[in-house]
């Protein structure tokens, strides 16, 4: 079915610096979202001040579709969003980027027909006619006494709502090593007694067990990896090479 499983077209309408298209190309891209839609750029388009601005987004820029209306622009939309974070005078259905990323996705899954997101011109943001032309008003809580966002900004908190939706890479994840066993656990307390007890650490003696119970707790708390073990076992022979030299 045509429209089916597309994700949203992001529409800037009447931007006017190429730095800010660019700015929003990327992050649209960080978030998985390629098709950008301009409505009578200010200074025109191409623009060269984009391309630097996007960092690396190019493929956004160089797909960039220009016209001259906001009507044309969303003209194969069936869903069609207005991004603002103030009343415009037009009664419609207002949503949060949670509330329209959960939509969009379902429309996409539905084959519901492609959806579009509306962005103003940095200076005011989008007009009330500009409003007038979308199903639903798109807004986010903000702080009423600093209502600004940038359009960079807009674009990437509701790319980011709606990229919860699909599967992209979380770099910032790692494999992470099981425990390490008990058996070296056991040598690495063995190992700190060994090193402490001669420096009267555990004096006086009827505090003795309470502190090797204290000092366990502490080293059995974390889940050390087995790496991580042999880093304090290699840090604790260096101490006690050191004491001996």
């Amino acid at each position: 079915m045509p429209g089916m499983s597309k994700p949203p077209v992001i529409v800037l309408v009447r931007p006017q610096l190429g730095e800010n298209i660019g700015k929003a190309a990327r992050a649209m891209l960080n978030f998985g979202l390629t098709e950008m839609r301009l409505v009578s750029p200010r200074d025109g388009w191409p623009n060269p001040a984009a391309g630097p601005a996007a960092s690396g987004a190019d493929v956004v820029l160089e797909q960039a579709q220009v016209y001259a209306s906001v009507a044309e622009a969303v003209a194969d939309c069936a869903h069609v969003y207005a991004t603002t974070v103030r009343k415009r005078g037009v009664t419609k259905p207002v949503v949060n980027a949670e509330e329209a990323a959960r939509d969009i996705h379902a429309a996409q899954n539905s084959g519901g027909g492609r959806s579009a997101i509306l962005f103003g011109p940095e200076r005011s943001g989008l007009e009330t006619e500009d409003v007038a032309l979308a199903r639903t008003i798109l807004t986010v809580p903000i702080n009423p006494e600093f209502g600004s966002l940038n359009l960079a900004q807009a674009v990437i908190l509701v790319a980011y709502e709606w990229s919860k939706g699909v599967s992209l890479a979380q770099p910032t994840l790692e494999d992470l090593l099981p425990p390490a066993p008990q058996e070296e656990l056991e040598g690495l307390i063995a190992h700190f007694e060994e090193l402490l007890a001669p420096k009267g650490y555990f004096r006086p003696e009827a505090r003795a067990e309470a502190t090797r119970r204290t000092l366990r707790s502490l080293l059995t708390k974390p889940a050390w990896n087995h790496l991580e073990v042999r880093t304090l076992r290699g840090v604790l022979n260096y101490l006690g090479k050191r004491d001996r030299d």
